[in-house]
């Protein structure tokens, strides 16, 4: 086994249980409802952040019972690393933006300097209303004053990962969220 993916294994297999399966599948019905009631006769566009809030996407669209459309746009600050940096814009939002009720969809809110960074981009894009949806929020002091829509659960200022976070890229496919352990 590679030191590599030996320290995979080695990360999930000491990390700690954070938010478990049935917590995370009672997340999803929950936003979904609180969606549904915002947004409904709205015709939003969906808008995950890859790779992060494609995760939470697929597990909100199956649970949306309205007409929607769905793109994406790629902006990160991480790039598989355990810190952020600036902004890197990988895929700009589209053209269908414009005009239209936007729900970004993200794994989680932890500075708000990404968050911030789409949202503002969305406006200048012509997005009528911003929405966002974000499963997990970070416990920790803010650098910038976000305001988001659809909240989901509360983790601690920790490195998460799992339901769509990753470490190093890694794990997330995981169906409950886990926290690196403390050395």
């Amino acid at each position: 086994m590679s030191g590599f993916l030996q320290e995979l294994v080695q990360v999930r297999k000491t990390a700690e249980l954070i938010h478990d399966e049935a917590t995370m599948l009672a997340t999803y019905d929950d936003l979904a409802e609180q969606i549904s009631v915002a947004l409904a006769d709205s015709r939003p566009l969906l808008l995950p952040v890859m790779m992060g809030g494609l995760y939470l996407c697929g597990q909100l669209m199956s649970r949306l019972d309205f007409p929607l459309e769905i793109d994406y746009l790629h902006a990160t600050r991480y790039r598989d690393r355990l810190h952020g940096d600036d902004l890197h814009w990988a895929v700009d939002p589209s053209d269908k933006v414009a005009g239209r009720t936007v729900l970004l969809i993200d794994d989680i809110l932890d500075q708000g300097i990404t968050l911030l960074g789409i949202m503002e981009k969305l406006k200048k894009f012509g997005a009528r209303d911003v929405h966002s949806a974000v499963l997990s929020c970070k416990q920790c002091a803010r650098t910038q004053d976000i305001e988001i829509t659809f909240k989901g659960v509360d983790v601690p200022d920790r490195y998460v990962f799992g339901c769509g976070m990753d470490y190093k890229g890694y794990w997330r496919n995981l169906t409950g969220i886990y926290a690196v352990a403390e050395s």
